[in-house]
């Protein structure tokens, strides 16, 4: 069964994901990118490569999502799966259903600091970034061979946000990216209780390795290992075969610096429900 780590594309999934990666399946308590690939991301293009279908438009995938996701299951073991869908139906297709998931734990970030970090990886304008997050049709894809292939429904982050966190099919945890910054350890112990609850694990959890796990995925040490090595899931820059850094700006990505007032009563305006609900500074 699948237990999903949800979230609006940077929001924080690629931190959780590599805290989890580092104490589930680590065994000295070092960390690389190696290590990600343990949590792999759903869906994306490899699950569906070797179907016929042309593919011509972006969410002709969505028909597969069930059916991959029944193959992943016939081991019958735990999986982690990373993915930005929104908890939505395409054309009729379900992302997931109560056969293929056992959990979710969903990380929301306030949505004032999301703006700029979406301006950055997508290297769109403020404003466009806005528009972005506004649109109720927003997806993200890829192409292989003129075929659609790595096709993710976001709609808008109004809607994904309520997709996950009002979700009744699944135990859902749900957790604040500023609460991982604020409170790194108190924030991954309960992600982790939450897990073995849903596994039905007996384990305890082991303080020691999450410090560790803390202070090895700690953002400079991640943005160090970006520098020295790489990080192949960063996005390329536009018309060059040279990445964009991923890991960008950390705890500098502060929206009272970055923003005009103008612009943050705009986001305020758009998002004041979830801001209230979702207890951020409004």
């Amino acid at each position: 069964m699948i237990v999903w780590i949800a979230s609006y594309p940077k929001s924080g999934n690629t931190w959780l994901r590599a805290l989890l990666s580092n104490y589930y399946f680590s065994k000295d308590g070092s960390f690389d990118f190696k290590l990600l690939k343990e949590i792999d991301s759903f869906p994306s293009e490899r699950y569906f490569r070797n179907y016929p279908d042309k593919f011509g438009k972006p969410d002709d995938t969505s028909k597969y999502w069930i059916k991959e996701q029944e193959k992943i299951n016939s081991s019958k073991k735990i999986y982690f799966f990373k993915t930005h869908n929104a908890l939505c139906k395409i054309n009729g297709n379900r992302f997931t259903d109560e056969q293929n998931t056992l959990a979710a734990i969903y990380i929301i970030r306030d949505p004032r600091n999301i703006v700029s970090s979406v301006s950055h990886h997508y290297q769109i304008n403020i404003n466009d970034a806005l528009k972005f997050m506004l649109n109720n049709k927003q997806g993200i894809f890829s192409k292989e061979n003129n075929r659609y292939l790595g096709f993710q429904a976001l709609f808008s982050w109004k809607f994904h946000v309520k997709s996950w966190t009002e979700n009744n099919l699944y135990p859902t945890h749900i957790i604040r990216y500023e609460d991982l910054m604020t409170d790194a350890l108190g924030t991954f112990k309960n992600v982790v209780k939450f897990i073995d609850k849903v596994t039905k694990s007996n384990a305890e959890f082991d303080e020691e390795k999450g410090v560790n796990c803390i202070k090895n995925c700690e953002f400079s040490r991640l943005k160090n290992l970006e520098s020295n090595g790489g990080f192949e899931e960063a996005m390329n820059k536009s018309g060059s075969d040279k990445k964009l850094p991923f890991f960008n700006l950390g705890k500098d990505n502060d929206y009272k610096k970055l923003l005009n007032e103008e612009f943050i009563s705009e986001i305020n305006s758009n998002f004041k429900d979830e801001l209230i609900k979702f207890k951020y500074q409004y």
